[in-house]
């Protein structure tokens, strides 16, 4: 079958491929590609509203035709194979697309193997999160049903799609609990895969004040190793030993995450078991193969990543396809622009204030404004990740103009 050609093909719809397929086009990229079998899209950061009661699917729902940018052709299909000898791209519909550009984005599958009996958990209905989104609206009604027992959150360890808001429906729930009398007699755990939460001073000293005024326990450098869906319980496993959470009320437990697999297939991956795609991490380039680039979950980057950490990317992403746009081999590494790895963690600590941890790849405080302090928790910037940033999102971000 002849293929298909583009000068760019950008595989994944999601805030990624939309937002730099946009940004190229104002750059002047007129053939550009996007690869993406979903018809809805969605803004992923109101998941975690969606799981405190402040918002609703449809306040973070779109038709992703309406999302496409005018211009750029949608393959309304799914991505099965990279050929990157070849320079060409096959769908599972049997499509071949040829690029001089290849942009790889397609975000992160939940890895249910993992988690032995997580997702019979998720369909008995005891265990739900808001990072999938199927199972988020069902998150709320659970916990505010919640009287007495037990409930366990987890963050989710690397790699994972901004895995630090995994605290804000924690964080909301206990601030409701509080409120309404009931928190003292529930048992709320946390498992956390490092020693602290977010891995940076400032941040952490909200965060554990707040955990330590909820009473939440804090199991850490810990991992789910299993669910038994049929006991309702929950197997920890840490330096500390192994430890079985049972009769558990409800369990907010995030899946692992690993890359697609046909990017290992191509050869494209990192050794590691999640088989992000390896590229250098300040120019996103791909180390063995020129004309390929990525960025977003499913990028080596080095970092948390985050919707925040997609901008910079895509800024800087944009102007080194355009500045390589000669061929696969133009553009020396000196000329292109570097992405110093800034990304942001938003942070809820009750249900009307939020903080903001913005930080740099090796983990210094990277603020957007000298001021005000943004790690502090404010309800303006609560408002604005709740309300202001879907605008942003919709009318500016995936339309290349931030």
């Amino acid at each position: 079958m002849t293929a298909q050609q583009h000068d760019v093909v950008v595989v994944g719809g999601g805030n990624a491929g939309i937002s730099l397929a946009a940004r190229l086009q104002r750059l002047g990229v007129d053939d550009v590609a996007v690869v993406d079998a979903r018809t809805t899209h969605h803004y992923r950061p109101l998941l975690s509203y969606v799981g405190a009661g402040q918002a609703t699917m449809a306040d973070l729902e779109r038709p992703q035709r309406d999302v496409i940018p005018d211009g750029c052709t949608w393959v309304e299909d799914r991505v099965v194979a990279v050929d990157p000898d070849a320079s060409v791209v096959r769908t599972r519909g049997g499509r071949t697309l040829g690029y001089r550009t290849l942009v790889l984005c397609p975000g992160l599958l939940e890895d249910w193997d993992a988690t032995p009996g997580l997702v019979d958990a998720y369909a008995d209905g005891w265990a739900a999160s808001t990072f999938v989104a199927d199972s988020a609206p069902r998150v709320w009604p659970a916990l505010t049903a919640l009287r007495s027992g037990s409930v366990v959150f987890t963050m989710p360890p690397e790699p994972a799609p901004c895995g630090a808001t995994a605290l804000k429906p924690l964080l909301m729930a206990c601030e409701h609990w509080q409120r309404t009398g009931v928190l003292g007699d529930l048992t709320v755990h946390l498992v956390l895969p490092a020693a602290s939460a977010l891995g940076v001073p400032a941040g952490d000293e909200q965060v554990e004040w707040a955990l330590a005024a909820y009473g939440v326990q804090v199991l850490r450098e810990a991992q789910v190793e299993a669910v038994d869906h049929a006991a309702r319980s929950v197997s920890v496993v840490s330096p500390a030993g192994p430890r079985t959470l049972e009769d558990v009320a409800f369990a907010h437990v995030v899946p692992h995450y690993r890359a697609p697999a046909w990017i290992a297939e191509a050869g494209l991956a990192t050794a590691s078991s999640a088989g992000l795609v390896d590229v250098d991490p300040e120019t996103l380039r791909h180390r063995r193969h020129p004309a390929i680039w990525s960025l977003g979950d499913v990028a080596d980057l080095g970092i948390r990543p985050s919707g925040g950490a997609l901008r910079k990317q895509v800024d800087v992403l944009a102007d080194n396809i355009v500045a390589t746009a000669g061929g696969a081999g133009a553009g020396t590494d000196d000329d292109l622009r570097r992405y110093d790895g800034y990304t942001v963690m938003p942070i809820t600590v009750d249900r009307r204030r939020l903080l903001l941890v913005e930080v740099d790849r090796a983990g210094q405080p990277s603020p957007s404004a000298p001021f005000p302090d943004l790690t502090r928790p404010r309800r303006l910037t609560w408002a604005f990740d709740r309300y202001g940033l879907v605008q942003v999102y919709y009318r500016r971000i995936l339309r290349g103009k931030v």
